[in-house]
């Protein structure tokens, strides 16, 4: 498990290309039959990844936890990009489409993923935050979520939000979980710009082609910086930073929070006109 120190805004607003990349982009995700994990030290988030193509994978706890099994003291967002597999949960097997999700508890000990077919491997998304509190296992399929539309066509950000685990969804602790697709011809995200001081936030950007970028714009509003991401990568968005990006084609990104509260709409706007 790769751990990362992650910077302030100080020294945020001093750092070279290759230093923001190193802080806060996860380039290393969906690696063939393997689990690949980064723990940051911002709310104790851990984001990775499990393609289980010739076998299941199991998740198992790492050094960095000092925890007998990897959900003891946590919980676990999932979310599979890949194709048709399962995950199973202390023995109930939960059968899992591109676009289903799940959330499972703390407390929950065995944790396995498989594919259905090693030619087209699922590729599950993972987001852990710590728990105090043990609240059950449960799935989320796309055709149950809590859809929401915003944006426009003119402003090129009409969107559907889908809304998996949140207070009146699928009920955590404080992970907070979903993913946005745009629609076609639509390349900004979160634009207007906010940041929400309570929690930290990490996007994955997917179901982009090969050649398409994306340029994920972060910092606090007065001093912001990009990085350009390809697909399947993610980036940690610190309390202090807003987190928006337009794209050079198509893309859908998955969100999750974790930190003080679980209210989505608790963010702090940011002018278009006050962005440096």
């Amino acid at each position: 498990m790769e751990v990362r120190y992650s910077a302030d805004p100080v020294r945020f607003a001093r750092m070279t290309t290759d230093e923001v990349r190193k802080d806060f982009l996860i380039d290393t995700l969906f690696v063939q039959d393997e689990i690949t994990m980064v723990y940051s030290d911002i709310d104790r988030a851990i984001v990775g990844s499990a393609v289980p193509q010739a076998k299941p994978l199991i998740l198992a706890s790492a050094d960095e936890l000092r925890a007998e099994y990897f959900c003891q003291r946590r919980e676990l967002g999932v979310l599979n990009i890949g194709g048709s597999g399962t995950v199973d949960v202390d023995g109930t097997s939960f059968e899992m489409a591109d676009g289903d999700g799940m959330y499972i508890g703390m407390g929950s000990k065995s944790i396995k993923f498989a594919s259905n077919e090693a030619s087209s491997p699922a590729k599950f998304y993972l987001l852990s935050y710590p728990a105090h509190q043990s609240y059950p296992t449960a799935q989320a399929k796309k055709a149950d979520a809590a859809a929401v539309t915003l944006g426009s066509v003119e402003a090129s950000n009409k969107r559907t939000i889908y809304k998996y685990i949140h207070p009146d969804g699928i009920k955590s602790c404080q992970l907070v979980m979903g993913f946005t697709e745009l629609q076609p011809g639509c390349v900004w995200n979160t634009m207007p710009a906010h940041t929400h001081e309570r929690r930290m936030e990490v996007y994955l950007y997917f179901g982009m082609d090969a050649d398409t970028r994306l340029f994920h714009l972060m910092g606090q509003p007065q001093e912001t910086r990009h990085i350009v991401v390809a697909n399947q990568q993610a980036v940690i968005s610190p309390s202090w930073s807003i987190h928006s990006g337009v794209g050079t084609g198509a893309y859908t990104f998955c969100w999750g929070m974790g930190g003080e509260n679980q209210a989505f709409d608790d963010m702090d706007h940011v002018g278009i006109g006050d962005l440096k």
